[in-house]
């Protein structure tokens, strides 16, 4: 039987080959990748203008962007799901699932570990925490997708030599130290019992050969934005070189060019915009100055095929070959992003999914049936204007005789769950309003002829 040291020392050899990836994404992203090949021509003194090209955080960043969480939906269970977004809130999940979308994304995976509260934590609201690659490693089963083991490393905050670690494992949670060089339990050993660990992996690019993910940040990606470096790095260094007109000197002395002809001197008065020399056989000739334009012309390209691997619109890249695009042209050109986070929302839902029903199960011991078909509320990944929304609103429900209703037709224009309940409240209250002014303005019911309120005398009682 494996031991518990044995789990986390297996967890963390296995987490250091995979350490160099992930810290090369986290530079792609950073723009702080060092180059492997610089620059063939270029002098090794001016190697420190390599230029940092920001592509991958752009096109990280534009998915990110795109997936925000609005809610939860599970049928009419309204109870529910008001729960659920108790939880959610108290946990700052609004801001945490982004987090952990863009570390997904940069390294290919992030993590989420549920608890149960604490002494210090609020009652009856489960403890969720987002959780990087970097001091978290999983197991991952093949077959059932769960985590069979996982190991969270941190340091000590007052010993940088120590460090601590929490193993995860289906029935209990471990934690444990590492002293001497040697890892040990350190604490008590909590006998939860769940049956699973209490960990769910949040996976970018997941292959049916790869249940840990891949950087959203890909080889060919990479390539260009090194491509890009060098090119940036040859136009600074011609820049500096050969960008300004250089001019040459005959049959002038050197010592003409600056009083006690010291080099400092003779180059600031050689940069002068003025000259002028005594000497009658004295001679100035000026070169051109270098073109840069072939430099622009290569990061230009190099751009479009950016654009073409990552479906980033042009005018994210700064570049365009057209005149400028209508509002619809600009819509059809984000149309492989807006495609791109929408399946990337449905994949980081369903884990945040399985992260909820996960904290049902730490809160109430089990998960009910109808918890199964819990959904992922997501925001529109789209740009569309808020005036084409409420036309399309409008249209759809055309005041009660559309297609949908008018809940519906809130929701597509992206009002809250609490936005909805208050307008839902002023349509009662404008209902109200209407049925009083109904009775105010209601003429009196005609009175009966032979009523006791009624003088006015018949026809036959007249003649009679």
């Amino acid at each position: 039987m494996t031991t518990y040291v044995e789990h986390v020392t297996e967890l963390c050899n296995d987490a250091l080959t995979r350490y160099h990836d992930l810290e090369e994404s986290a530079s792609y992203y950073d723009a702080s990748h060092r180059l492997k090949a610089i620059g063939i021509a270029v002098p090794e003194p001016m190697r420190c203008l390599t230029a940092a090209i920001g592509w991958p955080r752009m096109y990280v960043d534009s998915i990110e962007e795109r997936l925000d969480i609005e809610g939860f939906r599970l049928g009419d269970n309204m109870e529910s799901i008001e729960r659920l977004k108790q939880w959610w809130q108290a946990n700052d999940l609004d801001e945490e699932s982004g987090l952990a979308h863009l570390d997904a994304l940069v390294y290919g995976r992030s993590f989420v570990t549920v608890g149960s509260p604490g002494p210090g934590d609020p009652e009856g609201i489960p403890v969720i925490r987002v959780e990087s690659p970097l001091n978290m490693f999983v197991d991952v089963d093949p077959r059932t997708k769960l985590v069979t083991r996982a190991v969270r490393v941190y340091k000590n905050p007052n010993n940088e030599a120590e460090h601590w670690a929490t193993l995860y494992l289906p029935n209990e949670t471990v934690p444990l130290t590492f002293k001497n060089g040697n890892w040990q339990v350190d604490g008590d050993i909590i006998k939860h019992n769940l049956g699973v660990v209490p960990v769910v992996p949040i996976t970018n690019r997941e292959r049916l050969s790869d249940r840990h993910g891949t950087s959203e940040i890909t080889p060919e990606l990479r390539s260009f934005t090194d491509a890009a470096s060098r090119v940036m790095m040859n136009m600074q260094a011609a820049s500096e070189l050969m960008a300004v007109p250089q001019r040459v000197l005959f049959g002038v002395d050197a010592n003409q060019l600056a009083p006690n002809g010291s080099p400092a001197e003779v180059l600031n008065s050689y940069l002068a915009q003025m000259l002028a020399f005594s000497e009658t056989e004295g001679k100035v000739q000026q070169f051109q100055a270098a073109e840069l334009m072939n430099f622009v012309n290569v990061l230009q390209e190099l751009a479009k095929h950016v654009a073409s691997y990552t479906g980033l619109p042009p005018q994210y890249l700064s570049f365009s070959s057209e005149n400028p695009a209508s509002a619809e042209a600009i819509k059809s050109s984000e149309a492989r992003l807006v495609k791109k986070a929408e399946r990337k929302g449905r994949l980081f839902g369903g884990a945040w999914e399985r992260v909820m029903r996960l904290a049902v199960l730490i809160m109430d011991g089990s998960v009910p049936p109808e918890m199964n078909l819990l959904e992922i509320v997501l925001r529109d990944p789209s740009t569309p204007t808020y005036a084409s929304k409420a036309d399309a609103a409008t249209k759809m429900y055309a005041a009660g005789q559309g297609v949908i209703p008018k809940e519906q037709a809130r929701i597509d224009m992206g009002y809250t769950a609490e936005q909805r309940a208050a307008m839902k409240d002023m349509d009662a209250e404008d209902r109200d309003d209407l049925k009083k002014l109904a009775d105010i303005l209601k003429p009196p019911a005609p009175t009966a002829p032979n009523s006791p309120g009624n003088t006015t005398r018949s026809t036959a009682g007249s003649s009679a």
